[in-house]
């Protein structure tokens, strides 16, 4: 009796085996997939915040410089600009304004798009600064 049961359940094992074959190879495939697309992704978000702290240190940078004593608003976009030439290789294409200053206060804006891993996919990164600008005042 205990042959025979033996028999029928190393039988069923084998069967099990036999139908079984293969089907590691597709969850490691599927499975593979998914990792990828979540390492890609993290890859992807870490791209996007570097370009935006570097778009706004330019913006920073810019916007000190535009602020101190007879200094203007083209001296703040200039040196914008310089930052982004030597430090902003994740920002491609951009562009640095001044728009929305006024005579008491600078404000610079830094725009460009996102360096990106998935091809057709377009990031943009918009960041500004502004302070006042820095002038005599006569004493009370």
């Amino acid at each position: 009796m205990k042959a025979r049961m033996l028999r029928r359940w190393s039988a069923g094992r084998s069967r099990r085996m036999r139908n079984d074959r293969g089907f590691g190879s597709v969850e490691f495939a599927v499975l593979a997939v998914v990792v990828l697309a979540l390492i890609l992704t993290c890859i992807q978000v870490g791209l996007y915040y570097h370009a935006r702290k570097v778009a706004q240190s330019a913006a920073r940078q810019g916007v000190e410089a535009g602020r101190q004593l007879s200094a203007g608003e083209g001296d703040g976009v200039a040196q914008a600009q310089t930052f982004l030439a030597r430090f902003g290789g994740s920002v491609q294409g951009p562009s640095v304004s001044s728009a929305g200053s006024t005579a008491q206060e600078i404000r610079i804006t830094v725009r460009g798009r996102v360096a990106t891993l998935v091809p057709g996919l377009t990031l943009e990164v918009i960041q500004h600064a502004d302070a006042p600008v820095e002038r005599w005042t006569a004493a009370p």
